[in-house]
């Protein structure tokens, strides 16, 4: 990087150089940020922050989680995790073709871009923030991999009001660890992911309940099959 810009210089290329310093500590900053994710547990998210009904959370390590529970999220959210390479291409195409139908919006959102997006940045849309969502996303992948990304969502994601992680959902719903959920209570929990503070995990019924039967009979299918990338 070029030495500080004096007054003498246009005043263009003073704010050319500014633009540049930021991004180059961005990217480097944003890098590091990474890194030490890598290794260390997240300590609190923005969304966490920013709830109003309190937190309750238990960082737990991914082989202290019930395989049924990682069977279960990528039964429920992301098919393909092991496959892409942190965007799914196909889903993202079908929820477009979804929304141009009208209706309820609907995203194709990966497990990766849900974990950049619940560790490093905040809720809500804009192409900002998506832009962000997916530079982390890409370095997530790269310096995580498969495994850990997993580990940090079942350890962030909200599963219920003002309750983060799957060790946190388990003990709330089942009063047990989440190295002891059976394939349905793994697959309720996992159906709440996309609407933690309004979907039910104990007495379901209607929708809910058959979302959840459904995802405990595709997790079954995803043991040993689609989700080696975390387990080889």
């Amino acid at each position: 990087m070029p030495s500080r810009p004096s007054r003498s210089q246009p005043v263009s290329w003073r704010i050319g150089w500014w633009i540049g310093r930021a991004i180059v500590i961005f990217l480097a900053g944003s890098v590091l940020w990474v890194l030490a994710y890598k290794w260390l547990p997240v300590p609190i998210t923005a969304t966490m922050v920013l709830d109003g009904n309190g937190i309750t959370k238990d960082w737990t390590p991914l082989d202290r989680i019930d395989r049924t529970m990682v069977d279960a999220a990528i039964a429920g959210e992301d098919s393909r995790f092991c496959s892409h390479n942190g965007f799914d291409r196909q889903a993202m195409m079908q929820a477009f073709e979804r929304n141009q139908q009208g209706g309820r919006i609907r995203g194709g959102s990966t497990i990766s871009q849900q974990t950049a997006k619940n560790v490093f940045l905040w809720q809500g849309g804009g192409y900002f923030r998506k832009g962000l969502e997916a530079w982390f996303t890409v370095l997530i992948e790269q310096i995580w991999g498969k495994r850990r990304i997993m580990e940090v969502y079942l350890n962030v994601a909200e599963t219920g009001i003002g309750t983060y992680g799957a060790e946190a959902g388990a003990q709330r719903y089942y009063n047990k660890s989440a190295l002891h959920l059976s394939r349905l209570e793994a697959a309720r929990i996992a159906a709440a992911f996309p609407q933690p503070k309004v979907r039910e995990v104990v007495a379901v019924s209607g929708r809910q309940r058959r979302h959840g039967n459904a995802i405990a009979a595709r997790s079954a299918v995803v043991r040993g099959q689609y989700d080696r990338c975390v387990y080889e």
